[in-house]
């Protein structure tokens, strides 16, 4: 590659100053001058540096810095500490430099961007850990998420020089933990872009099809937009308001999950668009001009009763604020139309940042976020579980939508959707949880596990005598909650455990046997349990009798000799699986950084055929798994184990036929299964594993699973199939495994 200094220094210097044009605005005096100090310390600290693509490092920290302000409305503070972000962890210089040119805030703000360092046990997960070390410092300062969101975002959109498995690997991360937090503080607009760049580089297929179907239509869509809007125009310009309008199509990646939950072609998708109206009023008359605009909007067009969303009078716990109603248009199309004010529209896009802005003029939105934000520090301050089990806490309250119930004296409390009267306890106190033994709701006797709806009144009743259960953590949906349950029980283990120590000591010595290391290895080896503390905790319980320790005594045997495990770092242990795993025989999938052929079993949970895009995933004990990178356990996998993940790229050595599933969908008619069966079994030749029909009122839907040799195979037999008189619709189905 060919670097033109020269040319590399004018551009560094050309992004610098776009930077600071647009932090213009928002500099105070002396700003500048620490802005430039910054960018000088990063540009030093990372010259020798590049990136895949071959450009400098620097142009990475300055396009952070560039999205902190313009995108997410940060200030000086942001800008400084998105300059240095990488400083820490690839360069050099200390968090104590850091502190002594900058101050104990940029500093902090930093330490919170810097991924922990170390080799981590087999097991563990570095990313969990990374991500618990980031939110810990959501307790100081918020600023941190939202450095790492806009440094995110960069990545994301600079993926394509990056090899294929690290694509999927920060990709998958993206869509389990990082759009739901944007999501989570607001940040719409950052949401949409992360999740649409997730489909490009997981699926671009789907992405390249729904994108092109998106720009062949908006000629007709600006179009009807405009004749829509023309009753509404008239309306509002009588009113002398000031208002804009803007015709917003839906995101490719909401897009797909519609066409997936409901089966359906890109044709079919009929809400592609929303026209949302933005007013201009001061924040005392927002609510009722919102109404005014619902008014005239529903005049002239027929709203959908099911389908009115007032987030204006309560808002979402992210602060968003807009009042939604669906309405159908003269040409019989169904057309969702949100209203808002422009303060509103700026929190709505900007989330969290915007919110600080409007903060003295506005507590609701305010409230909400903090609650939130405040949900989170507590979950933190609590947590004392593995990485793994936080994140996965932690996520499932970010992307819930939300329940807003009542207590006796009529306050209102917003828990995640699909919350029990449970967790609603939890949600009043700790110790009201655990004694909770049944609610009464709307003054009538529920159970503990009854689901809250809207606008629910909630009493719970306790007991002294109640203590938290196993089998409470199947129905609770709130972090507090599970958290709280974990911990009880967690001491409930601990206290089983002594007791269960105490009594299998008393019965060893009771038959004169000293409790050596070497006895209570035998002990684990003969009941089947992995440490002394499970040990202890069976003998307790009384899951293991005196009866079952005289029996281990009797039976024991005279010495054993185990082999020493040492544990190796993750990533090594991967190169060894892979290693180990390479055979004799030629498949047909190419595995690992070299391509080698190795051993592997298909995830029954995808069902990849050849063609299909797939990765290798390392088990603990199955080996080497093939999923599909749309395979719907993908994001969990690789945001856990991201370094557990191998190339894997099909090469057409031999047939081989693969299971797969169809579903199909039509008309009943007499002789329309033969037709089917016909083209599958005679015509195409390939081999039926089973096949389920029901006909009910006309309608036909079948599931059928066979084999096929590849994508192609497949795509031929789909085609063929939609030609047969009768069926409407045939599409491929994950195994149901």
């Amino acid at each position: 590659m060919i670097i033109d200094a020269e040319l590399e220094k004018k551009e560094i210097i050309s992004r610098y100053r776009r930077l600071l044009r647009k932090a213009k605005p928002i500099l105070k005096d002396g700003d500048a001058k620490l802005i430039k100090k910054a960018f000088t310390l990063s540009l030093d600290a990372h010259k020798d540096m590049r990136r895949k693509s071959g450009e400098p490092f620097i142009f990475h920290p300055l396009a952070v810095a560039e999205i902190c302000v313009e995108e997410i409305g940060l200030g000086t503070t942001s800008i400084i500490s998105a300059l240095m972000h990488d400083v820490v962890e690839d360069t050099d210089i200390e968090l104590a430099d850091i502190e002594r040119m900058f101050g104990k805030k940029i500093a902090r703000i930093i330490d919170g961007l810097t991924k922990i360092r170390g080799v981590f046990e087999y097991g563990t997960s570095q990313q969990a850990e990374n991500f618990r070390k980031m939110l810990f410092t959501l307790s100081e300062d918020v600023r941190v998420i939202l450095i790492k969101l806009a440094d995110r975002l960069h990545n994301m959109r600079t993926l394509d020089s990056m090899p294929r498995n690290k694509q999927l690997k920060v990709a998958n991360e993206t869509i389990y933990l990082y759009a739901p937090l944007a999501h989570r503080l607001g940040l719409n607009a950052i949401k949409t872009e992360l999740e649409d760049l997730y489909l490009r580089f997981t699926d671009k297929p789907v992405y390249d099809s729904i994108a092109r179907s998106i720009d062949a239509t908006r000629a007709a869509r600006t179009k009807f937009i405009k004749q829509f809007m023309v009753p509404i125009k008239d309306e509002l310009d009588k009113m002398k308001v000031d208002y804009e309008i803007k015709g917003r199509p839906k995101s490719i990646y909401s897009i797909r999950n519609k066409m997936r939950k409901q089966n359906i072609p890109f044709e079919e998708v009929f809400d592609l668009f929303a026209i949302r109206i933005i007013v201009d009023t001061a924040i005392d008359h927002e609510k009722a001009l919102c109404w005014q605009v619902y008014s005239i909007v529903t005049d002239h067009y027929k709203p959908n009763p099911n389908r009115l969303r007032d987030w204006i009078s309560t808002p979402k716990s992210n602060g968003y604020e807009s009042l939604h109603t669906t309405v159908m248009a003269k040409n019989g199309q169904w057309v969702e139309v949100q209203i808002r004010s422009k303060r509103m529209d700026e929190i709505a896009e900007k989330g969290y940042a915007a919110h600080w802005k409007y903060k003295d003029r506005d507590t609701t939105a305010e409230s909400n976020l903090e609650k939130w934000l405040a949900r989170v520090r507590d979950l933190l301050e609590q947590n004392n579980h593995s990485a793994l089990d936080f994140v996965d806490d932690f996520r499932g309250n970010l992307f819930s939508d939300e329940v807003f119930v009542f207590t006796p004296k009529g306050e209102l409390r917003t828990l995640p959707y699909g919350a029990t009267a449970l967790d609603f306890a939890f949600e009043i106190h700790t110790q009201v949880g655990s004694k909770c033994i049944g609610a009464k709701v709307n003054s009538k006797l529920v159970p503990i596990n009854y689901v809250l709806k809207n606008g629910d009144q909630i009493e719970i009743l306790t007991s002294q005598k109640q203590h938290p259960h196993e089998d409470w953590l199947r129905f609770v949906v709130s972090s507090k909650a599970k958290t709280r349950i974990k911990d009880e029980l967690k001491e409930d283990r601990r206290k089983a455990s002594e007791e269960g120590k105490e009594i299998l000591i008393r019965k060893l010595k009771s038959v004169k046997e000293e409790p050596t290391p070497q006895l209570m290895e035998q002990a684990r080896e003969y009941f089947k349990v992995n440490g002394n503390f499970e040990l202890y905790y069976r003998v307790g319980r009384g899951f293991i009798t005196g009866a079952d320790i005289k029996k281990f005594i009797e039976n024991k045997p005279l010495t054993v000799v185990r082999p020493r495990v040492s544990v190796a770092p993750e990533s090594k242990l991967v190169e060894q699986e892979v290693g180990s795993l390479k055979t004799k025989y030629h498949d047909i999938l190419l595995i690992g950084e070299d391509m080698d052929v190795v051993d592997y079993k298909l995830a029954k949970c995808c069902t990849p055929i050849p063609g299909d895009d797939v990765f290798g995933f390392v088990t603990v004990n199955e080996g080497i798994k093939i999923h599909r990178t749309n395979c719907k356990n993908a994001p969990e996998l690789l945001s856990h184990h991201g370094n557990r993940v191998v190339k894997a790229k099909w090469t057409s050595q031999h047939e081989v036929a693969f299971l797969t599933g169809l579903k199909i969908l039509g008309t009943d008619r007499v002789g329309l299964i033969n037709d089917v069966t016909k083209i599958i079994s005679e015509e195409l030749k390939v081999n039926m594993s089973s096949m389920s029909i029901h006909t009910d009122s006309g309608i036909f839907e079948g599931e059928i699973m066979l084999y096929v040799n590849d994508t192609r195979h497949l795509e031929q037999l789909i085609e063929r199939l939609r030609g047969v008189e009768g069926v409407e619709k045939v599409s491929r189905f994950d195994s149901k495994e």
